[in-house]
Order: C-alpha cells, then structure tokens, then sequence
C-alpha cells in the first residue's frame, strides 16, 4: 500500500508541477477558488524543473510513508482469520 499511496500523491503533484509548466495553474485557482466564493490571494511562481523534481520525489516518499505506516496499523488492529 506504500507504493499505491506514493504514486496516487506524487502523480497528483506531477499533474500540478505539468500545469504550472503550461501557464494553467493560476487559471485553475482562480477558477476552483473563485466557486468557493473566495478571492483567489495566491500567485503561482514560474515552472523551475528543480522544484518540480523535488515536489514529486518529496510527496512520493511522504505518501509511500504514509501507506506502509497505515498498512501496518490496519495489520495491528484487524482481527485475524
């Protein structure tokens, strides 16, 4: 479940990190925000392929963790067959 957990939470930051290299990540706040009723104060900063490679490798991990770690307290607190 780690490896389910890294790829679903890097891939989402991958498709963030593709939009703001395409000029479509402000528009998307705004659109998003804005159906909220709420004034977007955000500015997206220009497409750096450094911290785009540092954001996917980051939440990969972040998330691998996150599903081992809630693959072995399911494991602790399932009953056994």
């Amino acid at each position: 479940m780690g490896l389910i957990g890294g790829v679903i939470l890097g891939g989402l930051h991958l498709v963030w990190s593709m939009m703001v290299a395409l000029g479509l990540a402000q528009l998307y706040l705004d659109w998003i925000l804005g159906l909220h009723s709420i004034n977007n104060p955000f500015i997206v900063m220009e497409f750096s392929i450094d911290r785009t490679i540092y954001l996917v490798v980051f939440t990969f991990v972040v998330g691998y963790v996150l599903g081992y770690v809630g693959t072995l307290m399911c494991k602790m607190t399932w009953p056994k067959k």
